[in-house]
């Protein structure tokens, strides 16, 4: 496209409020550069202040401009936070159009997250051509309003045409970082980094639990692993990593604190796992929501996974997404007030079964789409070609 036109892309992209939100939009920046080189394209990253966003994407060297817009507190409907809503979205609106009259996009693409939506509006209604990312199998309200003007929509699941016209529909797969790429078969020396990293002995023959509920945490899955330490303590065949949450990392190390012994030798636990491709290349099993980003990355990595999806998201997407790859006997699911009793048993018996881990493995890799972050930029390159000014 630079061929016919010198000037650069000028690309706004937007989403966040959680790393499932984040990084598929930073992979798709980073597939955009990789495609058109650093001087073909221009980005401006657009989230929500206060929110992770702000600090991850200035990191991957992205600039970002945030709003004020909040999401709805749905477990205190009646709360102080909710009734200021209203004017938050109002302001936001305002500053949205005003960051895209400023930047002057061709192309404006959304990955869901609080400043989504103001954004892409504010976009549509200026005439920018849109893309939006639906990364869940039952697509969110904001993304089926979007999609009465965006002109392309990038999905993950089959049968999205229920939610979206299905002339828009292109199905791209979950982006996700390339770190993840060769993770199906970890490298000896990948496997000794991995150990290093998380203070583990390489020691032949010992399986990996990996227990993750998200960037913020996960009251459930703590709560779980809480239960089980004393189980799992003093077990010279399986260790386990445990990422609780930067919201939970306060009362999780007081309760670790307070617990004779502290944290068992085999356990490591931190608020937030830097280096996710050295725990994927460990795990033999994993224990997690069943967010959008999550599930396209063990689908890329191929490991065995239970489910424990939340109650507390949109329309319950996190359990239609589990249920996608239960039906295709690539996951477990447990049912959140079910977790206590049947996550951490259920688990060590999944280690313990190579047989049925390897079906699994077979099961899920089948779903990964590796090449998903270059599709979407493909189409966010192309949708700027097609309805833009270029």
């Amino acid at each position: 496209m630079n061929s016919m036109n010198d000037k650069p892309l000028r690309v706004i992209i937007s989403g966040g409020g959680t790393a499932g939100h984040i990084y598929p939009a930073v992979s798709v920046a980073d597939a955009l550069r990789a495609e058109l080189g650093d001087d073909g394209v221009r980005i401006l990253f657009v989230g929500a202040e206060g929110k992770m966003e702000m600090e991850r994407v200035p990191q991957a060297g992205y600039e970002i401009v945030g709003l004020p817009v909040a999401g709805l507190q749905r477990r205190h409907l009646i709360s102080g936070a909710n009734l200021a809503l209203p004017f938050k979205v109002m302001r936001s609106l305002r500053q949205a159009r005003r960051i895209v009259k400023e930047f002057r996009p061709d192309v404006a693409a959304g990955f869901g997250g609080y400043a989504s939506a103001p954004v892409l509006w504010a976009a549509q209604r200026m005439g920018i051509p849109t893309v939006i990312q639906e990364q869940n199998s039952y697509a969110g309200l904001t993304n089926r309003l979007l999609s009465k003007r965006a002109k392309t929509i990038c999905t993950a699941y089959d049968g999205m045409e229920r939610f979206f016209p299905a002339s828009k529909i292109v199905r791209t797969g979950n982006p996700l970082r390339g770190r993840f790429a060769g993770l199906a078969a970890p490298s000896a020396a990948v496997l000794r980094e991995a150990c290093d990293h998380f203070g583990f002995a390489a020691e032949a023959g010992k399986k990996t639990l990996l227990v993750v509920g998200g960037s913020l945490g996960t009251r459930t899955l703590n709560q779980c692993m809480l239960r089980w330490l004393d189980a799992l303590e003093g077990r010279d065949d399986v260790q386990v990593i445990w990422q609780n949450g930067k919201y939970y990392e306060p009362q999780i190390a007081e309760a670790i604190a307070a617990r004779p012994g502290g944290l068992p030798a085999n356990v490591w636990r931190g608020a937030f796992v830097e280096r996710m491709d050295l725990a994927y290349a460990l795990a033999d099993v994993v224990v997690a929501r069943a967010g959008a980003c999550t599930v396209s990355e063990l689908e890329l990595v191929g490991r065995p996974v239970i489910f424990v999806p939340s109650p507390n998201v949109a329309e319950d997407h996190q359990t239609r997404n589990a249920q996608a790859l239960a039906a295709k006997e690539a996951a477990l699911v447990v049912r959140d007030d079910e977790a206590a009793e049947r996550v951490v048993p259920l688990a060590l018996e999944l280690l313990a079964d190579d047989g049925r881990r390897a079906r699994m493995v077979a099961n899920i890799s089948a779903m990964g789409r590796p090449d998903a972050a270059r599709d979407v930029a493909k189409q966010v390159i192309e949708t700027a070609k097609r309805y833009g000014e270029r």
